[in-house]
């Protein structure tokens, strides 16, 4: 285990490197808990907050930790009410600070995300001041191509089945770039350079997280 765990290390010292020529600064955390305190420590006091829909985040318990903070939260998952969740999205993309994961990162450090409703790819390709990614190593991987089928198959049919959606991966476990009305595979974004420099954070995690 502790091989493995060097190995992994290893790994995304090497993708950091490589993203930190694309503009991302990153950051690297042994653990879950030291990956929760450094993305905390990024966001500042009377900030305003926000996320995407993201198992990563939720398993960092770092919404909870927001909620005891002097912080404005904006969080589109708190109502069941449709049309109030889709204008805090919109809201959202005014935020200071975005939280998020990536469906996969490239050893190039390229990030590969897949969206349904999209507010996460949007406000990762602009609107809030500050974007923070958090990565765990099960998400990093050899080429576009391997983060592509990552994300389609890795990543949204879990979301696609958590979510109830009737689409044909939810049936078969497969993707079959399907053109359901339920399909959450609606917009695919690769994120190659950050224009503006430190605009997106990237926390590493020597750990297994999210889909």
């Amino acid at each position: 285990m502790q091989n493995i765990k060097k190995a992994s290390q290893l790994k995304i010292t090497t993708v950091m490197k490589n993203m930190e020529k694309r503009g991302f600064q990153s950051h690297y955390c042994e653990t879950k808990e030291d990956a929760a305190k450094m993305a905390l420590s990024l966001i500042q006091d009377n900030q305003l907050v926000s996320w995407g829909g993201s198992a990563t985040i939720n398993q960092l318990g770092i919404k909870d930790a927001l909620k005891e903070r002097t912080v404005t939260i904006i969080d589109p998952y708190a109502t069941n009410d449709l049309l109030e969740s889709t204008e805090r999205k919109r809201q959202s993309l005014l935020a200071d600070v975005f939280l998020m994961s990536s469906n996969a990162v490239t050893m190039e450090g390229e990030l590969v995300n897949i969206d349904g409703t999209s507010n996460r790819v949007a406000a990762l390709c602009f609107g809030p001041r500050k974007v923070i990614v958090i990565i765990g190593s099960n998400k990093i991987v050899a080429t576009r191509e391997d983060a592509l089928s990552r994300a389609e198959e890795s990543a949204a049919i879990p979301n696609a089945v958590r979510l109830n959606r009737n689409t044909p991966c939810t049936v078969t476990g497969f993707c079959s770039h399907c053109l359901s009305k339920d399909c959450i595979c609606c917009n695919v974004v690769m994120t190659r350079y950050c224009s503006t420099p430190g605009r997106i954070e990237v926390i590493f995690v020597n750990d297994s997280l999210g889909f």
